[in-house]
């Protein structure tokens, strides 16, 4: 369990089927990063699904890529959008950074989150959470916000 706090975030929106595509879009908000001298060794990437893919159609599925700004940052780019990241309560979940583990990891969320009694906030939303000391060993997580 981890509380994450609210923050700023910078992000780039794709809107489309979730795959590869997200992937491109990642390096893409890596390099403006990159950059703006923005990437540091406790850096937060985010990549955030904001629909269900068994209730909206492919063609208007939204994926943001954000990293999580500090509060001194100005965001000058034409694509770059700024936001908030609502904060609170999450259960982490640790997996590896392949398609295969996050997609096992995604498969038994749920049912995960259940077994430990733990209820889905669907006010806010999952978090897939890169950062460069979990990165390193081939890892990433997966937040889930709970009530």
């Amino acid at each position: 369990m981890e509380e994450i706090p609210e923050s700023r975030i910078a992000y780039l929106r794709r809107t489309g089927p979730y795959g590869a595509e997200n992937g491109i879009q990642m390096e893409r908000i890596k390099s403006w990063a990159a950059e703006n001298s923005l990437l540091r060794a406790d850096s937060a990437i985010l990549g955030i699904a904001r629909d269900d893919p068994g209730r909206t159609p492919p063609r208007d599925l939204r994926y943001d890529t954000c990293l999580v700004l500090p509060d001194d940052t100005a965001v000058r780019h034409p694509e770059v959008l700024e936001g908030n990241l609502t904060g609170g309560r999450h259960a982490v979940l640790t997996t590896a950074h392949t398609a295969e583990g996050l997609a096992h990891a995604w498969a038994g969320l749920f049912t995960g989150l259940a077994a430990q009694n733990l209820t889905f906030d669907t006010t806010r939303p999952v978090l897939e959470r890169y950062r460069p000391r979990l990165l390193a060993r081939h890892l990433c997580e997966i937040c889930v916000p709970v009530l």
